[in-house]
């Protein structure tokens, strides 16, 4: 369901990538059902063993594999400064030789549940992991298997797909344990797991109304229109925000106009691609809010991106919201450095601040939220 990446550039560009990223990624595997079955494991530099750390599992799409969901679907950055850790595994391979998850295309005796929650465990027996705040996330195939994690694991406190839906089987024989906040990505031209359905592929807007009835939610949803920030991408945004459900469990959409089968954000095309706000960033503002049983954090907080960060010069911070957002930003001392007013989008330029941590505070009509900046 996500297609493999064969441009030669592309390939280079991934190796290049990964010999960056290998002083902070390991491997691994065990057998599980009989067969060998192999992840890759990103601890950030601020995880700090005498605190529980929440685990994000980035699943790759069909025909994909671990490495490159790692480069496509990036949480690294944002690992980085909130702390938690991620895992990428792998699925098996089929018999066109292609990597999949077992969520009801095909025929399949494969065990990806009970792969996943193994994986849990042996991450956890090595870390010390918050039991709580376990997610599940993935684009198209992958995304197809965290709503298949949502239904039958209570190990999960919230998933989010891009690109992908439930089958039949997943939402005929769905029977979660509790309510599940999810997040749908979609794109309205995705040619792969069409927006509308086909097949055993249901539509979004069936699984929505699903998660929105499940979880008891308010079913008239607050609609925004996310800042077309990057009018040259081909596509626009709208957020759909369903709440009131239980425990604070809510059901989130961005729907992508005109998007493909790609994740939006991303440091590349393979589609069109929306560049107005990035899917991994508020995949975690998403997942950051609950645990298995409470919502922990506020909704209200301030939708930022900020990238890149870790930054050595010019930062790029977006928010997806249509008011005006006041912006401070802090040394560790609590010395105001800046302070200004933008909307959309603001560039910051951190050449002149010397190395280390930083606060970013945002306020947008009283809605407050923090967020720390690392200048190398």
């Amino acid at each position: 369901m996500c297609r493999f990446f064969t441009f030669i550039g592309l390939l280079s560009f991934f190796i290049n990538m990964q010999t960056v990223a290998a002083q902070s990624t390991t491997t691994g595997s065990f057998l599980h059902g009989g067969l060998t079955r192999e992840y890759r494991l990103y601890v950030p530099a601020s995880y700090n063993p005498s605190n529980p750390a929440p685990l994000v599992l980035n699943l790759h799409g069909y025909g994909s594999i671990n490495w490159q969901q790692e480069l496509y679907g990036d949480f690294r950055a944002i690992a980085d400064t909130a702390g938690f850790v991620i895992v990428h595994p792998n699925g098996t391979m089929d018999i066109t030789g292609s990597l999949f998850w077992n969520v009801g295309f095909a025929p399949s005796d494969i065990d990806d549940i009970g792969f996943l929650t193994a994986l849990m465990d042996t991450i956890s027996a090595h870390y010390n992991i918050d039991q709580q705040r376990i997610y599940s996330t993935g684009m198209s195939n992958g995304g197809f298997m965290s709503y298949l994690m949502a239904c039958q694991s209570d190990r999960i406190a919230a998933i989010a797909s891009v690109t992908g839906t439930m089958t039949d089987p997943t939402y005929n024989e769905c029977q979660p344990s509790r309510p599940v906040p999810v997040m749908e990505i979609h794109g309205t031209a995705d040619d792969v797991v069409p927006y509308n359905g086909q097949l055993n592929f249901k539509p979004i807007p069936q699984v929505l109304d699903y998660w929105v009835s499940f979880n008891n939610c308010t079913p008239d949803p607050e609609v925004n229109n996310v800042p077309d920030s990057n009018p040259g991408d081909g596509a626009t945004a709208e957020h759909f925000l369903y709440t009131g459900g239980d425990n604070g469990a809510t059901v989130e959409h961005y729907k992508i106009n005109n998007g493909g089968h790609t994740w939006p954000g991303a440091i590349f095309d393979i589609g069109v691609t929306c560049k107005d706000f990035s899917a991994s960033q508020e995949i975690w503002r998403f997942f950051r809010q609950y645990s298995l049983t409470t919502k922990t954090e506020n909704i209200n907080v301030v939708p930022v991106s900020i990238f890149p960060n870790p930054s050595s010069d010019l930062v790029t911070i977006k928010c997806n919201n249509l008011l005006p957002v006041d912006i401070r930003m802090l040394d560790l001392q609590g010395n105001l450095l800046l302070e200004s007013t933008f909307e959309s989008q603001y560039i910051l330029n951190t050449s002149a601040y010397p190395e280390g941590i930083y606060f970013l505070e945002f306020n947008v009509d009283g809605v407050k939220s923090v967020e720390k900046l690392v200048k190398i």
